[in-house]
């Protein structure tokens, strides 16, 4: 079995994961680099062990958020979409059985707001983990003077926790924001469709999605 071990040791795929820090860097995007992608990696794989899905599944979720951003260095446009063909050749080339290699071609090609939805419970995890690492840690324009609206809210985050509660059958997602900054309503105005696909993702694995902004359940 392919591990995620082995993914991270594999030449070719750092190698389009600094390329696609790059290209995001010229066009001004926020972070999707080693930090996000370890995250989301993290958080996929930590979303269906708690819910006791198989070691098998968690491993597949933790590859695909791993791999999920390398698109970008194609282009910003459809990176779900290339970033999917991309990486099921790298594992098919890596020697990973064709069903897995699927699963996660998949996951990745749907990941994205604008064009995917939840398909799998890979693809629900990755979505979860994905949508959740909204933070200050994630802005790379260092000149606050020119922040846009994404720059801005991802700023006003000083504190992000994502909580899966088995028990409660809940994905929590808690953050703290800084009003001086950005209102809690420009939160909103980026993140309401991401927002919305964590909660059909939540609804796939059977679960409830709930949004806490400075103490108050807001979703």
């Amino acid at each position: 079995m392919i591990t995620l071990e082995d993914v991270k040791k594999n030449e070719e795929l750092q190698e389009l994961i600094a390329s696609s820090q790059k290209q995001l860097n010229a066009l001004g995007y926020t972070e999707h680099s080693i930090r996000h992608i370890s995250i989301v990696s993290e958080r996929a794989g930590r979303v269906l062990e708690i819910l006791g899905y198989d070691k098998n599944r968690i491993e597949l979720a933790k590859i695909s958020g791993y791999m999920h951003d390398i698109g970008n260095c194609v282009n910003r446009v459809d990176h779900a979409h290339s970033g999917a063909i991309m990486a099921y050749q790298i594992l098919k080339d890596m020697g990973m059985d064709i069903k897995s290699r699927t699963e996660i071609m998949m996951a990745i090609g749907n990941h994205d707001e604008n064009t995917g939805t939840a398909v799998s419970d890979i693809s629900a995890a990755l979505i979860l983990a994905d949508k959740s690492d909204v933070h200050r840690d994630r802005v790379v324009n260092t000149n606050m003077s020119t922040f846009d609206k994404h720059d801005k809210v991802n700023y006003a985050v000083t504190k992000a926790n994502f909580i899966i509660n088995k028990e409660e059958r809940k994905a929590i997602l808690d953050l703290t924001i800084d009003t001086s900054i950005c209102p809690v309503l420009d939160y909103f105005e980026i993140f309401m469709e991401r927002t919305m696909m964590s909660k059909h993702a939540a609804k796939y694995l059977k679960i409830w999605f709930e949004l806490i902004i400075n103490g108050t359940k807001l979703l």
